[in-house]
């Protein structure tokens, strides 16, 4: 991967970026994702009786308490940017493991959970376009062009996608002309069936541009 400032030495000054680096929260950061993404599961899942969503409602509100006093800048906190985490560490998105990240292409195992559930237990249309515009950004860091924002992305779904099977997403740059790439992924089941797939235009910014 090269050096994006080689290619733009205005790169820090696009939009305001912060520049992300990995943080080492400790290990009880990680045990309180595992616990967040179960949590997420049975907010849209469970089914108790009054009593014990009141008191569900008290923890809640204890967690928020707890946390709020530390709520960080973008680029502080360590959400997505927890590389030895699901997901990156971020909550937003499917909890994914990178196991390819090079200029030729990205690819990486994703499980999708209750969470992430449209109806009759197959992942909402909504969610898939999140991993794959996520996956778009990871091309372009890993081929080490500046910071770009999408321009468009289309979603082609192909097979019902399944939850709680690891899948394999792949992305890669298809076309580059100027500003723009031209970005392509697909999803996949452990039998290799195409579940989904994307096309994408990434534009590099303009110094100044948010």
């Amino acid at each position: 991967m090269s050096d994006p400032h080689e290619i733009d030495p205005d790169y820090s000054k696009h939009g305001g970026f912060p520049d992300f680096e990995a943080a080492t929260p400790g290990p009880g950061f990680g045990r309180f994702l595992t616990a967040m993404r179960r949590a997420q599961d049975l907010a849209v899942s469970a089914n108790p009786d009054s009593d014990t969503w009141i008191e569900a409602a008290q923890l809640a509100e204890r967690l928020v308490a707890l946390l709020d006093p530390f709520e960080a800048a973008e680029g502080v906190g360590p959400a997505n940017r927890v590389p030895s985490e699901p997901g990156s560490g971020s909550l937003l998105m499917p909890p994914y493991r990178v196991h390819k990240f090079d200029a030729e292409a990205v690819e990486l195992t994703v499980t999708f959970s209750r969470y992430h559930v449209g109806g009759n237990y197959a992942v909402h249309g909504g969610v898939l376009p999140l991993m794959f515009d996520s996956s778009f950004g990871m091309v372009i860091h890993a081929t080490g062009k500046p910071i770009s924002r999408t321009g468009f992305l289309h979603v082609d779904y192909r097979k019902i996608t399944p939850i709680d099977i690891p899948l394999t997403l792949r992305a890669w740059v298809r076309e580059e002309q100027g500003r723009k790439s031209f970005v392509n992924a697909e999803l996949r089941d452990p039998e290799g069936n195409l579940l989904a797939e994307a096309n994408g235009l990434m534009i590099m910014l303009l110094p100044g541009q948010p």
